[in-house]
């Protein structure tokens, strides 16, 4: 059976580390001296959803191993319309080596890993952005030097990304909390599964903001509606406006405290200017490192335990 990625529930603690200090090793080597694990390898893209971000740095990452990718969008394909998923994951799998699906429907990406024959990679679906979160993880463990014990408050919804990011930080021993307005909690749906994965209290939960950021080491926000929420624009911006990422709410986090954004950001909505340009803020090493992750991530899927085996 092909190894997936689908979502960080399945992860163990070790293989989490694994990945992380691989991912450290690869991007601290010269170019030249970077296995080509994964020569004559192919890994597809599908995506039904568009981004810059996650297409490039995978497309970077297959091309760092040696291998190469092929971009399919989903108004080509048809998925579930022009050809069941069932079809397309079985035809897909003679194609291409691996598969990444950045798509609408966590179901999609479940379903396309029951019927593949290759490795399925969630590069972003409604309930989970487990690349994302890793990547932030090892960004934060690169700058503090260690995760364990560190304190990191979600400023925003109990979206995707902010899912991932508290089932990654239960697994490597950050403190998580969601800091949002009533109503915009984490889904009960999701805190039943993180309970039983991970016995004990669910994720933090604070209302006040202010509250919740005093003292984190680091402090985390998106945009406050995601693709496909455009229609609650307006009715978020009203919930969402004393939960602005300011100055203000800055000065209350620890002092070297950093500041992460998945990006895109809306200036003046979520964050300002003056953090998302500030000294606290890592946003581009962030972003640099969806690459650093995704590499070591192919290799593990698609060249075994073996490549996790180099740490120096």
């Amino acid at each position: 059976m092909p190894r997936h990625f689908v979502d960080l529930f399945s992860l163990e603690p070790q293989l989490a580390n694994r990945l992380i200090d691989r991912a450290l090793v690869l991007k601290r080597r010269p170019p030249g001296e970077r296995p080509l694990l994964l020569q004559g390898r192919c890994l597809g893209l599908l995506f039904e959803k568009p981004s810059m971000r996650t297409r490039v740095s995978f497309e970077a990452a297959i091309t760092r191993l040696g291998g190469s990718a092929i971009f399919l969008r989903g108004d080509d394909v048809g998925l579930g319309v022009r050809e069941s998923v069932v079809d397309f994951a079985r035809v897909i799998s003679q194609y291409v080596d691996a598969l990444a699906v950045r798509t609408y429907s966590h179901k999609t990406v479940e379903d396309l890993a029951g019927a593949a024959s290759v490795p399925i990679i969630n590069a972003l679906s409604d309930a989970a952005h487990p690349c994302q979160a890793m990547a932030d993880l090892m960004t934060i463990r690169e700058l503090r030097g260690s995760l364990a014990g560190k304190r990191l408050v979600f400023v925003g919804d109990g979206n995707n990304v902010a899912r991932s990011l508290a089932v990654g930080s239960a697994l490597l021993g950050v403190q998580f909390m969601l800091t949002c307005p009533t109503g915009y909690a984490f889904p009960q749906e999701f805190l039943a599964r993180y309970t039983a994965a991970f016995p004990g209290s669910p994720p933090a939960l604070e209302h006040d903001p202010r509250a919740a950021v005093a003292g984190a080491d680091v402090v985390y926000t998106d945009v406050w509606a995601s693709m496909g929420q455009e229609h609650e624009a307006e009715s978020r911006r009203s919930d969402f406006a004393s939960f602005q990422v300011n100055d203000t709410l800055m000065s209350l986090a620890a002092k070297d405290a950093i500041f992460l954004h998945c990006l895109p950001a809306r200036r003046g909505e979520e964050v300002v200017s003056a953090v998302l340009d500030g000294p606290q803020s890592q946003v581009i090493p962030q972003a640099a490192n969806r690459l650093h992750f995704q590499v070591a991530l192919l290799e593990w899927l698609l060249a075994g335990e073996t490549s996790l085996g180099d740490r120096s």
